[in-house]
C-alpha cells in the first residue's frame, strides 16, 4: 500500500462534487494508474467497480481496498465484458503498457484498445455515462514537432514493431470520437506521457525504464541503457498524472476532447540512469546495449492547453519523485 498522505494530496486538489456518490467502472483497475485511480475515487466518495483480468495488473495493488464500502472487484477481460452495471463514469485504462510485454502479446494489446474500448463505450452509452480513455504519447509515433501539441497528427508506422500499441491507441481514440459524433457520448481522451511512481511494475528486460533502473541499482546489477542514452523522455510522477486526469474528467463541460497530460521537462535516459544510481547510492555500472527496433528518440508534450483548461501542471520534481519511488521499491525488497 502507498502512503495515504499521497492520495490525500491528490484529493485536496480535485473538486469532490464531480465524483461524490458516482458509480464508476475502472477497467485495468488493479494496474499502476488504475489502482491509484481507484484509491483516489474511493476517497472522493465514489462507488467503484474495478474490472481487471490480472494479466498485467496485480491484486496486491488493490488488496487494501477489499472490504472497503463502495469497492467491488471483478476479474474479467475487458474485451469480453458482458455485464451492464449502472454507472455514471467509465475509466478505460486496461491495456498492456510495456513494450516488451505488448510485443509478446500484440493481438491482446490491439484488441484491448479496439474491442475493449468498444465494450466500454457501449456500456457508457447505455448509461449516458462520461468516458475517460487513457490514450498515450505513443499515438504521435516518431514525432517531428517538439514540444508536441494535441493538433499534431503523428508519424506512425502501421506495421512497425510497436504498431499493436501505437495504432491500437489511435484506433481507440477514433472510436471514442465516433461515439461522440454519432451518439453524443461525453468522452475525454488523455494522451498520457511517461508516468512513474510506487506500484510501477519492474518485470521485463525492456520494461518501464524507471522501474528497471531502480531494480538494477538496488540490486547492484548493471544499469542497462539502450543505445547511447541520448534519447529523451518526459517523466511525470503518478500523483500529478492522476490529478490531471481526474481534473479533466471532473469538468462538467468542455469543448476539448483531447489533452496531453505529462511533464514538459525532458530528460535524457543516460541522465536518468545516473540520477537513479546516485539517489540509490549504488555502485552499479552503466552498460550500453543495442537500441531496440522501433524505439523513439524523443517524447515531450506541449501542455499549454492542459494548463489553461485545468489549472494544472506537475508539482513533483523528478528527483523528489524518484526518491519516493526508490523508497517504495526498497520497502518491497525481502529482508536479509
Amino acid at each position: 500500500m502507498v502512503s495515504g498522505a499521497r492520495n490525500d494530496a491528490i484529493r485536496r486538489s480535485i473538486d469532490p462534487n464531480a465524483f461524490r456518490g458516482k458509480s464508476v467502472l475502472v477497467s485495468g483497475g488493479s494496474g499502476f494508474l488504475g489502482s491509484w485511480t481507484c484509491d483516489t475515487l474511493i476517497g472522493l466518495g465514489s462507488r467503484i467497480i474495478c474490472v481487471d483480468d490480472l494479466s498485467t495488473g496485480v491484486f496486491e495493488n488493490i488488496d487494501h481496498l477489499k472490504g472497503v464500502k463502495g469497492f467491488e472487484f471483478e476479474k474479467a477481460d475487458v474485451c469480453t465484458y458482458s455485464r451492464s452495471p449502472k454507472v455514471d463514469m467509465v475509466f478505460h485504462l486496461a491495456s498492456r503498457p510495456a513494450p516488451e510485454d505488448y510485443q509478446k502479446h500484440p493481438v491482446e494489446t490491439a484488441l484491448a484498445n479496439a474491442t475493449g474500448t468498444d465494450r466500454m463505450l457501449v456500456l457508457a452509452r447505455k448509461n449516458d455515462a462520461r468516458v475517460f480513455y487513457a490514450s498515450s504519447s505513443e499515438v504521435y509515433g516518431d514525432p517531428e514537432v517538439f514540444p508536441t501539441p494535441e493538433s499534431y497528427e503523428g508519424k506512425v508506422n502501421p506495421l512497425g514493431p510497436r504498431s499493436c500499441y501505437e495504432e491500437g491507441k489511435r484506433f481507440g481514440e477514433a472510436l471514442c470520437k465516433a461515439y461522440h459524433d454519432q451518439y453524443g457520448l461525453d468522452v475525454r481522451i488523455a494522451r498520457l506521457f511517461n508516468s512513474y511512481g510506487p506500484r510501477l511494475r519492474a518485470e521485463g528486460f525492456y520494461g518501464r525504464v524507471v522501474s528497471r533502473f531502480i531494480i538494477q541499482a538496488l540490486g547492484g546489477d548493471d544499469i542497462t541503457v539502450f543505445g547511447d542514452g541520448a534519447q529523451s523522455r518526459s517523466f511525470c510522477y503518478v500523483t500529478d498524472t492522476i490529478t490531471g486526469s481526474l481534473r479533466f474528467m471532473g469538468l462538467d463541460r468542455t469543448s476539448d476532447m483531447v489533452l496531453n497530460i505529462g511533464s514538459k521537462v525532458e530528460n535524457r535516459i543516460l541522465d536518468l540512469a545516473e540520477t537513479i544510481r546516485k539517489l540509490a547510492a549504488s555502485h552499479s555500472r552503466i552498460r550500453f546495449l543495442p537500441l531496440p527496433p522501433g524505439d523513439h528518440m524523443r517524447r515531450n508534450p506541449d501542455t499549454e492547453r492542459t494548463e489553461k483548461l485545468l489549472g494544472w501542471s506537475p508539482s513533483i520534481q523528478l528527483d523528489a519523485g524518484l526518491e519516493r519511488t526508490l523508497r517504495w521499491f526498497h520497502s518491497k525488497e525481502p529482508s536479509p
